[in-house]
Parts: structure tokens; sequence; C-alpha cells
């Protein structure tokens, strides 16, 4: 069986062997594959493994040989799993691997738009506490956490451990479920609408799947709900959001900051709107690749293969 792994990198930079997988077959893997490169190295693979490389209904009817995809992560919006599906070719997923990393980053956001940390150790180095002859030295204002309420925009796993941080942080937490959830065991805690949340909370952090009905919600008019000095947080697609319409609204102050993990088009390009926008933390969707949480995706992917060798695939998405 001929394993392609087309983007290869991202899971394994170079600290992370293939070890799990390589040994399950003929093996073959890319550090990345642009797409007029995706048929040539695809074309006798059986099973495909991609992280961002899309696969769509064109590409899959030019793979004879395919048989089954395992998207190395837990959104697989990047593979038409319709086409596939109608193809008879399973698409699993890795449903959980980095809870605790992407938690973990969120709370590392958060507390960043609170307190500038990086801005002020820069300020530190170029002699700003020095010259300000004060012998404590701040450039921003500083925001405490407890007693303020974060709004989840998705109460998954992720979600969940979110809100379970925030609380130990003395927070109030709000989510948004699309479908019914036990309540945690910790108050105070409400399940509120997506417009509750934006309106209402101080801290707005979406924890949701990227679908076609909620690409590009968090637009203008949402956005414009926002409380004065609310935050903004984007650990999960960067297509949820209009990204023209957040970076008006950062022009507008409302939200007061906020922080992306992730953009529409990734890598992020040079005419994107948010690298203009004030107040903005960008960084370049690394929330989950801790190495603990890359060695369990590593594993857990060897398992989705094992799996559909044994005629029994798990994690289906299609």
């Amino acid at each position: 069986m001929k394993i392609t792994v087309l983007d290869g990198h991202t899971l394994n930079p170079g600290d992370n062997p293939w070890d799990p997988v390589s040994a399950l077959g003929e093996f073959a893997v890319y550090d990345k594959t642009p797409e007029d490169l995706i048929l040539e190295r695809a074309a006798d693979a059986d099973v495909i493994l991609t992280n961002k490389v899309p696969l769509t209904a064109e590409t899959f009817a030019q793979l004879s040989n395919l048989r089954f995809v395992s998207v190395t992560a837990t959104g697989y919006n990047v593979v038409d799993v319709e086409a596939a599906r109608a193809r008879a070719i399973p698409v699993s997923n890795i449903p959980v691997y980095g809870t605790d990393s992407v938690a973990q980053y969120t709370m590392a956001l958060l507390l960043e738009l609170c307190h500038h940390v990086g801005r002020h150790d820069a300020a530190v180095h170029r002699g700003g506490w020095a010259e300000s002859g004060h012998w404590c030295f701040w450039e921003t204002p500083l925001t405490e956490l407890a007693g303020k309420t974060i709004g989840l925009v998705g109460f998954g796993r992720i979600g969940q451990r979110v809100g379970e941080l925030a609380h130990a942080f003395g927070m109030e937490v709000w989510a948004y479920a699309p479908s019914p959830k036990d309540p945690p065991g910790y108050a105070p805690f409400a399940l509120k609408s997506t417009a509750e949340i934006f309106a209402g909370a101080d801290v707005v952090s979406l924890h949701c799947p990227q679908t076609p009905d909620n690409t590009g919600f968090v637009n203008a008019e949402l956005l414009a709900t926002m409380k004065e000095g609310a935050l903004f947080i984007n650990t999960s697609r960067g297509a949820l959001v209009d990204e023209q319409a957040l970076l008006q609204a950062l022009r507008a102050g409302k939200p007061r900051a906020a922080a992306t993990d992730v953009a529409s088009v990734e890598p992020i390009t040079s005419g994107n709107p948010l690298l203009q926008a004030p107040n903005l933390l960008i960084t370049p969707h690394m929330a989950w690749a801790t190495l603990e949480a890359r060695k369990r995706l590593m594993q857990m992917t060897a398992e989705n293969v094992r799996a559909f060798q044994d005629g029994a695939p798990i994690n289906v998405v299609n």
C-alpha cells in the first residue's frame, strides 16, 4: 500500500519522526506540495495524508488509485468530503490531540492582550525603563481578568478547556453551543446565543469549526455590537471572520484589541487587511503545534491508517 504525505513539514519539521506511519506501507513524504504538483505526487497513492493541501472534487476524479484520506488535523475543510464520499473514499481526521495546547495558547494570547508582555520586554531592552526614572514602568493600560466575562463561541473540547482555565482566573464563563451541553462543574456559567456573547462579554473567543454556514459570520454588524473595551480572539479558522470588517472595527475601537492565530488564506498574504490593523496580535497558526500535541497527532494518524488497512476505518467524517 502506497502512503503519500503531501505536507509533512507541518507535522514533522525534524523533531517528530514518521516511523509509526512509514512502517505501515510504501511511504513517500513531501515537506510541502503546491497545487500544481498534487496530481503528480499523489498519482499512485492508495492513502493520502494532508494537513492543509486541498483535495478537491477535480483532484479526486483524477486519482484512480486513491482509497483513503487522513487529514493530519481536526479541521477537514481542505478536503471536499462529499466528493470523496461519492467515490467511496473515506476521509478521517484527528478529533482530539491538541486540546490542552490550543486552550493554553488561547490564554497566552489573552494574557498578552491584557499585559503586553512582549512590548514591555522590548521597551526595557531599548532603555525605556532606565530612562523613565521610575521604579516601575508601563506603556499601556493593564487589565485584570478576575471578574470579567469570557464568551466562548463553540463549546467542544477546546472551548470547554478554555472555560476551565478562564474560570481559574476568576472569570465568568458564557458559551454558545449549537447542540445541548451539560453545564460544567463550576460557576458562574451560562449558555448564551452568539449575539448575546458579542454584545455582553468582555472577551469573545472563537472555538468552532468552519462550515459553509458560518464562513464570515463575524462581520461588521456583529462586531459593532461589542461592548466598549472588549477583546476578540480567534484560534479556530481565519475564514470565520470578515477580515476587512475586523480591520475597520479595530480602527473604530470595538473591539479594543484582538489576537488571531489564523488567517483566511495561509500563509497570510501581503495584501491581507489584518496586517494594517491597529491593536491586533497575529501569530502563524501555531496554537496546536507543541511537540507533545504533534506526537499524539502522529500516533493517531498511524492508528487511522492502520484501521483503514484492517477494513474498519475510524474517525471518518464523511
